[in-house]
């Protein structure tokens, strides 16, 4: 008798049949596991941009019409089209997944980014980008639902992202066909074409001052010294487009070089823009006609696209950055101040977006020995916060930190001038109405001396100490008249004065002060232009005046407690109905705030009576740039939009 507990031997053929019958029958054992939630996420929202292998989402759509990944890799050509004549799939379905193939076609095909120069992408590489964008394009618009219905879906995101990247690529062929034609002398916008498609460019909105140089993938960058990357997400490429910088130094060999006294920002924010012509789905799968759009996203937050109004997308740090980054201010600001070589010998005015005609103009001003490097967080978070970039642009001067107080204050107030003539010679837009003046340290005394109106007084300080009279009298009118008179800014509505020594300071006296007074050496066009003016001052002295070896002051000199000047001019009262803040810096904590001081200025001499708000930051001198103190800016920008309502059509 057999044991219950051993299968009979004879038996087995005939269970290895039915164990055979059963696999061959198509019977399918389903398992289950966990999963952990990261792995889920991974899995979930995966793709070939982020892992190098198809979505979840594509390999279920390969799946259901007997494909997978493997298979594809082997012969792309016959699983897209397997794809494309599969009509009982969803067309929102079919047409993602065909995007995702032509992305994994396309990265396959295109040069790695550090080899681009070398090794251009090549027309089949263009091809494929295309073919992916048009997918992704016909997936948003034609696919049956519009993209709001789809807003949460993380397959919508994943198919935006192809578009976006296809688009980033199209933009680097486009941006090297267009140089090359311009340079020719062709126009900018006329048409690429590759070996299948057309490309009509527009690049209009940009208004670029000219040729640009080359146009960098804003996802390409990131910056040290910059604490946030400020961005919109949205439709298109976030792209930089670097031109030339203006020359703002003589050339080497002595020969007359025009320096002009304002430039637009030499890297500009860009979003691009692929549209595919057609009306319905299958126009837009047939045509080889793509419009490439470019936009400034400041100036653009949406665009109309088949009847949806779709949000642009936009990077607003990458051009500063970029800007910045490449200037080489750091090593040029020193270099003036002691009045080295390469130096600068007047201001510069800069506009950090394209000139708005509605956005009203914050100016900013830096301080000694430095340059618009000292506003590199307070202008990307303001450029970054949306509500003040819509309402606001920002303008920075950059200025020879050596040259004395008053010659600086006339020539920055000139300049800023010329530059609000030439973009608004009327003085009737919205942008040259409620301005916002912003200065840090010296800065912050120009800036203050540029909300002031002088009358007579300086000029009869001057008097009171000399005898001047017939051609002397003449000569130095001539010459310190115009630097010793001079009239409020009009226009401006509020002003911010950053740990500023409206009343000097005693360590520009001190020991190390007059060591670092030594050191700094006024620009030979200075010395030139004011030496002979000094000369007859010297001979001019009056009876009752102690006898003094006169020279030109330079900056440092200009900010002793002790100077003249910024003694009288500290005394001048800013002008009536302007609404000021100070923010001001106290390097000890355990100090009483009246003996306090931030290593270079006192409280005492960046306080101002009559203030709206008084800000007391626990930092060093270089306050403007912790986030408390953006923090306040950005505080006071907000309520002074509120108070001044909206300019923004």
């Amino acid at each position: 008798m057999t044991s219950p507990h051993v299968f009979p031997r004879r038996l087995l053929p005939l269970l290895a049949v039915v164990l055979s019958l059963l696999l061959s029958s198509g019977c399918a054992m389903v398992t289950m596991k966990q999963v952990a939630p990261t792995d889920y996420l991974a899995n979930k929202r995966g793709d070939v941009l982020t892992s190098g292998k198809l979505s979840a989402a594509s390999q279920e759509t390969l799946s259901v019409v007997g494909l997978d990944e493997d298979l594809c890799a082997k012969d792309v050509v016959t699983c897209q089209e397997t794809l494309v004549d599969t009509a009982v799939l969803p067309e929102e379905q079919r047409l993602s997944a065909l995007s995702e193939l032509w992305v994994k076609t396309a990265l396959g095909l295109s040069p790695k980014p550090k080899d681009r120069e070398k090794h251009p992408m090549s027309d089949a590489a263009l091809d494929a980008w295309l073919e992916a964008a048009r997918y992704a394009y016909a997936y948003l618009f034609f696919s049956g639902r519009t993209p709001s219905d789809r807003a949460f879906e993380d397959r919508q995101t994943q198919v935006r992202d192809y578009y976006n990247y296809a688009a980033e690529q199209t933009a680097a062929v486009v941006f090297k066909r267009a140089r090359e034609s311009a340079l020719e002398g062709e126009d900018y916008n006329a048409p690429v074409a590759g070996e299948r498609w057309t490309l009509t460019s527009d690049f209009d909105e940009l208004r670029m001052p000219s040729i640009p140089t080359r146009m960098v993938s804003a996802s390409s960058v990131s910056f040290a010294g910059l604490r946030s990357t400020y961005r919109r997400d949205g439709f298109g490429a976030e792209l930089v487009v670097v031109m030339d910088p203006p020359k703002l130094i003589a050339a080497a060999d002595g020969t007359k070089a025009e320096i002009p006294q304002y430039s637009e920002m030499s890297a500009i924010n860009a979003t691009a823009l692929l549209r595919f012509k057609g009306d319905s789905l299958q126009q837009v799968l047939d045509t080889t006609q793509v419009l490439f759009d470019v936009y400034s996203p400041e100036s653009t937050e949406s665009v109309d696209l088949h009847g949806e109004k779709v949000p642009l997308a936009g990077n607003f740090t990458a051009a500063y950055g970029m800007w910045l980054a490449q200037s080489g201010f750091a090593t040029q600001s020193l270099r003036t101040l002691f009045g080295l070589s390469e130096g600068i010998g007047e201001p510069h005015m800069y506009l950090m977006q394209p000139w708005d005609p509605n956005r009203r103009i914050i100016f900013m001003l830096h301080g000694l020995g430095s340059s618009p490097e000292a506003w590199v967080n307070v202008a990307n978070e303001i450029m970054g916060d949306p509500e003040l970039r819509k309402h606001f642009q920002v303008w920075q001067v950059y200025y020879p930190t050596n040259a004395p107080i008053a010659l600086n204050r006339f020539e920055i107030d000139a300049a800023f001038d010329n530059t609000l003539k030439h973009f608004d010679p009327t003085g009737s837009s919205p942008a040259s109405k409620d301005m916002v003046f912003i200065g840090h340290s010296m800065g912050g005394v120009l800036a203050r001396l540029l909300v002031t109106s002088s009358g007579d007084v300086l000029w009869n300080d001057l008097l009171a100490n000399y005898d001047l009279k017939g051609e002397r009298l003449k000569r130095v009118q001539a010459k310190l008249g115009p630097l010793l008179h001079f009239n409020a800014e009009a226009n401006v509505e509020r002003a911010i004065f950053i740990a500023a020594p409206h009343k000097g300071t005693d360590i520009a006296g001190n020991r190390v002060g007059r060591l670092i007074g030594r050191l700094v050496r006024l620009p030979i066009t200075i010395l030139g232009k004011f030496d002979d003016v000094f000369q007859a001052l010297q001979q001019s002295e009056s009876q009752s005046a102690q006898p003094t070896k006169l020279q030109i002051p330079n900056s440092i000199d200009n900010l002793k407690a002790s100077d003249p000047f910024v003694k009288a001019a500290g005394a001048l009262p800013i002008m009536p109905g302007l609404k000021y803040h100070s923010i001001i810096a106290q390097r000890k904590p355990d100090v009483p705030l009246q003996q306090s001081d931030d290593g270079l200025v006192p409280y005492w001499s960046a306080h101002l009576d009559g203030a709206v708000s008084e800000k007391v930051i626990i930092s060093g001198h270089s306050v403007q740039e912790t986030p408390q103190a953006v923090l306040e800016i950005r505080r006071i920008l907000r309520e002074d939009l509120k108070e001044v309502g909206d300019t923004h059509p």
